[in-house]
């Protein structure tokens, strides 16, 4: 008996211990875009704000990814759940269907009901735990909720376990969500929505905050007559995006009281750093810089709001980013580096075309998507062929291809590492391949798949407390950084 109390003493006081450790109102922001040599190039023009605060206060590092990096959301999958996309099974933003030989959104749900939005999304196809599953399995009665820009994101930040998240609509300018989580639009997005916050912000005009010469960057273009948008027209990747997100992000921790009382709660955000025109993720232009220097203030508005309704030892904020666009083809090209393009659907049309001479006229190939050809498996059955004979025949043939490092049959990709954290055996297709370095992937001669062009690209991180707490090694891996929060 008198073992039975002493263990639930040791287990009371460490729970009590990991409640006292833990900040009550954690804040995550992912920023689309946002590298640390534009961090490094801005800082000496930031006299305050938000931005400046954490390149001073915050533990800094930079986070690579285990992984290959296509410019999705497969990157914010990993860093919200720790895992790889074999394991998280978010691979790319789509994903081929056999059954109706189509590509579909990967967090589609036809169960889900849209909010406000013809979008029926859910985290159903994230096969991991995240962050905020780890605060709910931790802290049952946590307030959590994600606010972003775009709904994929939003989503992935939410996790399985969130009160609610939304996201913005930028034709119809107003919140809306998805009817996955327990309390659909939070109250203080709807109020949003009647009042016409967003319409308010999408009427405004967008030039520069300040003169032209004033910017390290402009183009020749922004010399001669800067730079104005209407921001409605751009609304997701205009600065007001930022400031709605943050502004919300307020709003609800008014609303619920969040980081009031002594259970942890948290605020997901997806904030964004890309300007229209960028082809890059590093900054070449007036209007790029300018979307830094918006940012800066939001994030330093949102601390100063902080610190006074919940006081500055109360929170934490962990703010990492996103490679979206990588380095610009021109930039590569300028220093002899061109990038070359590969089309996924010219590689799947030539694949049943050498079928066809090898076995008939029949349509041998399903399609393609990303690194992968679908074999038509229902037509190789029926003809009673050897479906591994003819995944070894597709690979072997593809490996002639310009551009191809590797193919091989789909079960084999475990024996590359690179394509084996990086394929998920759901969506991964019958032959898989890999390209050589500075070679793109397109889907067809218009669209492409893989926006980041980089080999190893990296994400900037700054993990800011108002209390001092253990900080962990400076070099961390995209899978370290869910449970940095938690340490």
């Amino acid at each position: 008996m008198r073992k039975n109390r002493l263990y639930s003493t040791l287990i009371i006081s460490l729970l009590a211990t990991a409640v006292m450790a833990m900040p009550r109102l954690t804040v995550v922001a992912v920023v689309d875009g946002l590298t640390s040599e534009d961090l490094t190039l801005l800082r000496p023009y930031w006299q305050q704000g938000g931005l400046r605060t954490l390149s001073e206060e915050a533990f800094q590092t930079i986070v690579d990814y285990p992984h290959l990096v296509y410019g999705g959301n497969e990157t914010t999958a990993t860093l919200m759940t720790g895992a790889t996309p074999d394991r998280h099974g978010y691979t790319m933003d789509s994903y081929f269907l056999r059954r109706d030989r189509r590509l579909h959104a990967m967090l589609e749900d036809p169960e889900a009901r849209g909010i406000g939005t013809y979008l029926k999304l859910s985290p159903q196809a994230l096969l991991s735990q995240t962050m905020t599953d780890k605060m709910r399995l931790l802290y049952p009665t946590a307030k959590i909720y994600a606010i972003g820009i775009y709904p994929e994101t939003t989503v992935l930040l939410a996790g399985h376990a969130a009160n609610a998240c939304c996201w913005l609509d930028s034709e119809n300018q107003q919140w809306v969500a998805t009817g996955a989580y327990t309390e659909g639009l939070p109250s203080a997005a709807f109020e949003q929505n009647e009042n016409g916050r967003i319409a308010l912000l999408a009427a405004r005009q967008w030039t520069p905050r300040l003169d032209i010469p004033a910017y390290m960057t402009p183009t020749a273009e922004e010399r001669k007559k800067g730079f104005s948008y209407e921001v409605g027209k751009v609304l997701r990747q205009a600065p007001e995006a930022n400031s709605l997100v943050v502004e919300l992000a307020l709003d609800i921790q008014k609303a619920e009281k969040l980081g009031t009382d002594a259970t942890p709660d948290m605020l997901m955000l997806e904030l964004n750093s890309l300007s229209p025109k960028a082809e890059s993720d590093r900054i070449a232009s007036a209007e790029h810089e300018d979307m830094y220097l918006r940012l800066n203030q939001d994030i330093g508005f949102l601390m100063e709001q902080l610190d006074k309704r919940i006081g500055r030892t109360n929170y934490q904020i962990l703010l990492v980013g996103r490679p979206v666009l990588g380095t610009a083809a021109q930039t590569l090209s300028d220093i002899h580096m061109p990038i070359q393009q590969f089309s996924t659907d010219k590689a799947a049309a030539l694949t049943g075309t050498y079928l066809m001479a090898l076995y008939g006229h029949e349509r041998w190939v399903d399609g393609s998507y990303g690194q992968s050809i679908y074999l038509n498996r229902t037509l190789i059955e029926q003809k009673r062929l050897n479906l591994e004979t003819i995944q070894r025949q597709v690979a072997n043939f593809l490996m002639d291809f310009e551009g191809v490092q590797i193919a091989m049959p789909g079960y084999e990709a475990i024996r590359y590492p690179l394509l084996n954290t990086t394929l998920n055996k759901k969506h991964s297709g019958d032959v898989v391949f890999l390209l050589q370095p500075g070679w793109q992937l397109m889907q067809d001669d218009y669209h492409a798949i893989d926006n980041v062009i980089d080999d190893k690209p990296a994400s900037p991180l700054m993990l800011w407390s108002g209390t001092l707490r253990p900080m962990p090694q400076e070099k961390l891996d995209a899978t370290d950084v869910a449970n940095l929060i938690f340490k």
